[in-house]
């Protein structure tokens, strides 16, 4: 959409997207994405688009993949793009057959004459056969001040680019396009946080929020007077962090990218064991990430992991397939020569050998009175229990995506298995083998779930859920308790102990952060995650 300033542009625009996003407007005519100012910043725009069509991505490259794989009709609408690298973004999303851009741009603008004649239609609103002079100006005239504008106006103000208070309270696209254009300086380690956590810094919140976003992702090569303030700002948020390990960190050592997370059990307690690319398995110490130790080699690309009582590391690859590693398991017991001879297979391992006779998508261990059991989730939806239980059932219309597993305790010694699995139809559903699963989801959204985990605590069972755009929730279910974090980054694994503590594993940090239970439970899915 071109033509001269003044012409009407905005005012078309506003109108089409008003009308575009109302509930009910038929699919042909529904607007999924509007970026207000889309020239006035690449990283902004990348990440208001990502976070209104429901997805994680924090570069254009990344945005261009991820809506590539959805085949779905997208429309998206970017007033006033005139210069810069919007552009490129703008033809890179023209390759996508079902991703259709309504772009206003000024004529004569850079931006319009790199994408003029580029095979797009134009609709010159300076061509006379558009107007109706007298009417235009009847519009015009009837309009209130700000009416009729698709375009939000952003105020050129000066940001403290260096102040971690005045980054936090600042207008979150100022500070962004402030940071792009000032790439000569990293402000003390603020510009690289706030570049690796943008998605999230650029959502509607209070500064204590941001601070704690900012804190999730700061390394210990910032400058160390900002850490101090960032937590005192962040002492109003929904969280608080206990720590977080970010690339390049060396005291304790970043452990690694995330492919999955697993808490330990019994040699390996009291540590959190990260699984990266090759199924390298690194295991750290709950209270501060210090190093615990590493398995010598991989298991090929992992998908998940999980740890049985005896310590005995099971690492479902790729390909569905379990590999197990007992070099930190518990011995059994036993002396002498007998012991030595021994080679009968124990209860954990008959266990093990059972369930890699199948393959699956995910995978966990919840023990038990006898041997425990193990889940195993599968590509149709359906999810199998081997051990104290064997049992199956068909949860989720689609992959399953992540599976937790605990043994709630009842009455006396006697305690029942439950499961709880999250899968790529955006549900979170609890079944206890045995028994018929719950018919309703506990969790329903529109986007997939990534990992989940659960523990008991003090408060009973406790579930933290990764969605697919970003978010982690985490639910109490006997208190009501909830609250949601979206650190910035596609999140890929996350982990859930006891004490609340969760986990949250991305490419290029590890962070714990403890939930604070606040009056009224907290936020809920209807208030911060967007339900479908």
């Amino acid at each position: 959409m071109s033509g001269s300033e003044g012409c009407g542009k905005s005012g078309l625009l506003a109108w089409l997207v008003r009308h575009g996003s109302q509930r009910g407007t038929p699919a042909e005519r529904a607007v999924h994405a509007v970026v207000p100012a889309a020239g006035r910043s690449l990283r902004g725009t990348v990440w208001s688009l990502a976070d209104q069509l429901g997805v994680v991505a924090r570069d254009r490259g990344e945005l261009v993949a991820v809506l590539g794989r959805d085949p779905r009709r997208t429309v998206i609408v970017l007033p006033d793009l005139h210069e810069g690298d919007g552009i490129e973004l703008v033809r890179s999303l023209a390759r996508l057959p079902h991703v259709r851009l309504i772009v206003e741009s000024r004529s004569g603008s850079p931006a319009h004459q790199r994408l003029a004649g580029s095979g797009c239609a134009e609709l010159d609103l300076d061509l006379e056969q558009w107007r109706d002079h007298r009417r235009f100006e009847q519009w015009k005239a009837s309009l209130s001040e700000g009416e009729g504008s698709a375009v939000s106006g952003l105020e050129d103000t000066v940001v403290d680019l260096s102040d971690p208070v005045a980054v936090c309270a600042a207008d979150p696209w100022q500070v962004t396009a402030g940071y792009e254009s000032d790439g000569d300086r990293d402000h003390g380690g603020l510009r690289a946080a706030w570049l690796r956590a943008g998605q999230s810094l650029c959502r509607e919140q209070s500064p204590a929020s941001r601070a704690l976003s900012l804190l999730c992702v700061l390394g210990d090569s910032a400058d160390p007077r900002l850490a101090p303030v960032l937590v005192e700002l962040a002492a109003g948020s929904d969280w608080s962090v206990e720590w977080s390990r970010v690339r390049g960190d060396m005291a304790p050592p970043w452990p690694g990218a995330v492919t999955t997370l697993a808490l330990g059990e019994g040699p390996l307690a009291g540590c959190l064991l990260v699984v990266g690319a090759g199924g390298v398995v690194k295991a750290v110490h709950v209270a501060d990430a210090s190093p615990r130790g590493r398995l010598p080699q991989g298991r090929g690309e992992p998908a998940d992991a999980t740890v049985t009582a005896d310590g005995t590391v099971l690492v479902l690859d790729q390909a569905g397939h379990v590999h197990a590693d007992a070099s930190w398991a518990a011995r059994p017991a036993g002396s002498g020569l007998a012991a030595l001879l021994d080679d009968t297979p124990t209860g954990a391992q008959r266990l093990v050998a059972a369930v890699q006779e199948h393959t699956g998508t995910a995978l966990a261990y919840a023990a038990g009175l006898d041997l425990g059991i193990v889940a195993l989730g599968g590509a149709t939806g359906t999810v199998r229990a081997f051990g104290d239980v064997a049992d199956s059932a068909s949860l989720h219309d689609g992959p399953v995506r992540s599976l937790a597993a605990l043994s709630v305790p009842i009455v006396g010694d006697t305690a029942v298995p439950l499961i709880y699995s999250g899968g790529a139809d955006g549900t979170v559903r609890a079944w206890s083998p045995g028994h018929s699963p719950m018919t309703a989801p506990l969790v329903q959204r529109s986007c997939p779930v990534v990992s989940l985990d659960a523990a008991i605590t003090d408060n009973g069972p406790s579930v933290v859920v990764a969605w697919g755009d970003g978010a982690v929730q985490w639910i109490e279910w006997d208190t009501g308790a909830q609250q949601t974090f979206r650190p910035g980054p596609p999140v890929r694994a996350v982990a859930l102990d006891s004490d609340s503590r969760v986990y949250i594993g991305m490419d290029e940090a590890l962070t714990c952060l403890v939930p604070r239970r606040s009056q009224g439970g907290g936020s809920s899915p209807e208030s911060d995650l967007r339900t479908v």
